[in-house]
């Protein structure tokens, strides 16, 4: 498997000068919780992502998302791992300045796991998400022409696939909305670092083209979950 630190070193090799792929590839970016009520029976709301700029100086456009496919097959996962059940779905899905959602967990009775996910966050025990998402079109930042811009590129055209709840976001911003203040500063903010995260093997994300070499989607194997453990 190929591996690559930064997102932007794998997008300088496998797009075009126009910032198109011809292959999209899925990548992880985080979100977070962003209820405060005590009363979860309709859901938790969630931000699935923001346009800040995260851990790898990379950004997400929210007028880029495509959503019609998620909303037809809308699975929340645990930690990306495509190899165990849907933990939950999400529904009411926006995209405006965030993009944005409903959490609901799976009941007890038919999957303990699940249900249990749901009794962390809201016992504020796990608080982070992230999104996966394939990523068809990104702009490398020129910071001679943007010296005033805090990222390497963005990513401008992309296409929700899953949601996923995790220990440690890759969005240094992925924190419930009372933990972090509605009125926080841009000085108050978390500084950045470029630390790997629990939900992200490859520096933060998977560079997943459809090539197995790649680790691709047609190429991942069923372990995937266990390898990232190991690794």
């Amino acid at each position: 498997m190929i591996s690559w630190k930064t997102l932007a070193g794998f997008l300088k090799v496998n797009a075009d000068r126009y910032g198109k792929l011809d292959v999209p590839f899925e990548v992880i970016q985080a979100g977070y919780l962003a209820y405060t009520e005590t009363d979860t029976s309709g859901g938790f709301p969630w931000i699935f992502s923001t346009y800040d700029t995260d851990r790898f100086d990379e950004r997400v456009d929210p007028d880029g998302w495509e959503l019609d496919r998620y909303r037809e097959n809308p699975v929340v996962l645990w930690a990306h791992c495509h190899s165990i059940p849907a933990i939950g779905l999400a529904t009411d899905i926006v995209a405006s300045d965030t993009l944005c959602g409903t959490i609901r967990f799976n009941e007890k009775d038919y999957d303990e796991f699940g249900w249990s996910i749901g009794e962390r966050v809201k016992n504020g025990v796990i608080r982070a998400g992230s999104v996966g998402m394939l990523v068809k079109e990104i702009e490398f930042i020129d910071k001679k022409k943007s010296p005033e811009e805090t990222c390497e590129l963005i990513i401008r055209k992309q296409e929700l696939i899953e949601f996923s709840l995790c220990n440690v976001p890759a969005n240094p911003f992925a924190l419930r909305k009372e933990s972090r203040g509605e009125e926080s500063s841009p000085d108050n903010r978390p500084e950045r670092t470029c630390a790997p995260t629990a939900c992200s093997p490859f520096s933060g994300y998977w560079p997943l083209i459809k090539l197995p070499e790649h680790g691709g989607m047609d190429g991942r194997r069923e372990d995937s979950c266990t390898q990232r453990k190991n690794e």
